[in-house]
């Protein structure tokens, strides 16, 4: 007699997504004195697109590899931009923020990229697509 295990696959179960809670960072800006995010205080909780949000500012602001505390996959590359010529630094930096973001599960895409020229400076201005819904953010970067 063959066992019959048709019984046990029909089990009902939900799939719930797990929530994207995290602290509320009340941010006074980043600093070029202290190399990072300046904090005043820890606030309550965020979830959802908000959360995202808040990612989206703190990948940006951390440069990759230079803080032990993350994972290597945490942050984005910016420090090797500075001296290359213009066209060089835009398809980099496409990429490098493509990458740096969509590293986090909750972000769907990265794109429509545009670039204001601002003397040694980059503005570059982005859409971000989340499962939460939509984010337009936007990063200077001195090249």
């Amino acid at each position: 007699m063959l066992p019959e295990t048709g019984n046990i696959l029909k089990q009902d179960f939900k799939i719930r997504q797990i929530p994207s809670k995290t602290y509320r960072l009340n941010v006074m800006g980043v600093s070029d004195n202290t190399e990072g995010i300046e904090i005043k205080r820890i606030s309550g909780m965020l979830d959802g697109l908000e959360a995202v949000k808040q990612t989206i500012f703190c990948i940006l602001n951390t440069e990759r590899f230079d803080c032990l505390i993350y994972s290597w996959n945490y942050g984005v590359e910016l420090n090797g931009l500075f001296g290359k010529s213009l066209g060089v630094a835009k398809s980099k930096l496409k990429k490098r923020i493509r990458e740096a973001l969509t590293r986090d599960d909750r972000i769907v895409s990265v794109d429509a990229f545009s670039f204001t020229n601002k003397g040694r400076k980059l503005l570059v201005s982005f859409r971000v697509q989340t499962k939460f819904g939509t984010v337009d953010t936007q990063k200077e970067v001195e090249i």
